[in-house]
């Protein structure tokens, strides 16, 4: 009588192991013999064990964990700053009576409590009420129609004649980078940007929800103070 050959079992994959082992991360328990046979690459100074490096892993992620969650943590803290300003600015304009004082909030509002370097707010009308920076349609559209074209916000390193409409000739040269928004509701009544030094600080992939809220708020509530405004298309 003759034995039956038995075929040996395919060798396994290294990522099969290893998913089988995250699965059973206890293994090593119940096979403890198996932890002296196995290879741990060896670290500058010596031989580690496969607790202690197991260890230096789990205190490494712990520190990057600690250190993402301080990041989200700032991200927060500056968040409700932004807001708690946002919400005395929404809450003056509501309060506004006159179109000077409408003005004279949203740039004092920008430039110090905001810390803003660079502010402009120019509204569209073919009349001048005297207060402000006001320009007509046709004179907006030429200068910043691509700007506007959208109707959203828009940030980044905007060209020479652009900044001077915005910031004027003076505070034109100093400015790197900027946001611009237009004033819509009910038709475009104007734009309000911001700018600073530095072309990288107001970058394309920058979050511009506060400055939003700001320009709907000031869009709705312009039109109680001055003549009907045309809409720039």
């Amino acid at each position: 009588m003759t034995e039956q050959r038995q075929d040996p079992l395919p060798p396994l994959e290294a990522d099969a192991v290893a998913a089988y082992l995250r699965q059973h991360p206890e293994f090593f328990v119940d096979y403890d013999e198996l932890i002296p046979e196995l290879r741990i690459p060896h670290l500058p100074g010596g031989a580690v064990s496969l607790v202690e490096r197991q260890v230096r892993l789990l205190r490494e992620r712990n520190i990057d964990m600690r250190n993402r969650l301080a990041q989200l943590m700032d991200v927060a803290r500056d968040n409700d700053r932004l807001f708690d300003k946002t919400r005395r600015l929404v809450l003056d304009l509501l309060d506004a009576g006159s179109l000077e004082e409408v003005v004279g909030i949203v740039e004092d509002s920008l430039r110090h409590a905001f810390q803003v370097p660079f502010v402009g707010l120019i509204l569209f009308s073919e009349l001048n009420p005297g207060v402000g920076r006001w320009v007509s349609a046709a004179e907006a559209h030429q200068a910043i129609g691509g700007l506007l074209a959208g109707g959203k916000t828009v940030c980044g390193v905007l060209r020479a004649h652009e900044l001077e409409f915005l910031f004027g000739t003076d505070d034109a040269a100093q400015v790197g980078s900027a946001a611009v928004v237009s004033l819509t509701h009910q038709g475009l009544h104007g734009v309000l940007a911001i700018g600073s030094p530095d072309p990288q600080h107001y970058k394309s992939t920058l979050g511009t929800l506060f400055l939003g809220y700001i320009a709907e708020v000031l869009a709705r509530v312009l039109p109680r103070f001055s003549a009907p405004l045309r809409s720039v298309r």
